[in-house]
């Protein structure tokens, strides 16, 4: 009996970790991923991203200093200086650091790692860094769920980029993800000054919930809208 103890305990520890190694690699999980963590910026941190700030003007110098001194932060402070420079809007900083992270040897593909970084590429109308990040997320076979397809998309839609949104909402609609109610509403809502877009998206929302119903805007919103970019276009042409 006692050696059958053992040998039930020995297989235990061992399926536990088995399970912990399994439950670790899901990077996208949102108790474990790190990008969901509060980030706090270590002192190392604090100066690299002073610094960073400091040498961005300067090519040669910032590259030395990233490989001096970035490559040698810890987890934690890589982490939080990515984090403060996505809330400042420093585009350019951040893709080098986007770049680094991925380089790390403890980097996972994440769906909120990317989230992140294209909600900060919308607000600041970065097209072509958001293709190259979308694109990395790709061949990473990274999943959005369906409330992150949402908020996406409706990040592109409030800083006037409707042709990217829809094409991520194209990316949403052929997701495996089951599709929710709720951020069809998110993205409708986003997509009031575009009618003819919300008319399609509209469309695909009452052909998967045919028994909801979609609250339109009143008209004089569009003929807002309308009137609106009809201003601007005729500030452009007499500024022009």
């Amino acid at each position: 009996m006692p050696l059958l103890r053992v040998a039930v305990a020995a297989a235990v520890r061992a399926g536990t970790r088995n399970w912990a190694r399994w439950v670790s690699g899901g990077a996208s999980s949102p108790s474990l991923s790190i990008w969901r963590r509060k980030k706090e910026m270590g002192k190392e941190g604090l100066l690299v991203a002073k610094e960073l700030k400091r040498l961005r003007s300067d090519p040669v110098r910032l590259d030395r200093f990233i490989r001096s001194s970035v490559s040698r932060l810890l987890k934690s402070d890589l982490v939080a200086v990515l984090a403060e420079f996505q809330r400042q809007n420093q585009v350019f900083l951040c893709m080098k650091l986007y770049d680094i992270v991925r380089k790390e040897i403890w980097y996972r593909p994440d769906m909120f790692f990317y989230r992140d970084m294209l909600m900060m590429l919308a607000r600041n109308k970065r097209v072509e860094e958001a293709k190259r990040v979308w694109d990395d997320l790709k061949a990473e076979e990274v999943l959005f769920d369906q409330h992150t397809f949402g908020d996406i998309i409706r990040a592109f839609l409030d800083s006037g980029l409707p042709s990217e949104a829809m094409d991520i909402y194209e990316e949403m609609r052929q997701s495996p993800e089951p599709p929710l109610s709720l951020p069809f509403r998110v993205i409708l809502k986003g997509l009031i000054p575009y009618p003819e877009l919300r008319e399609k998206v509209k469309d695909d929302f009452l052909e998967i919930f045919p028994d909801m119903i979609i609250y339109d805007p009143p008209e004089d919103l569009f003929e807002d809208h309308d009137q609106h970019k009809d201003g601007d276009d005729k500030n452009i042409i007499a500024s022009s």
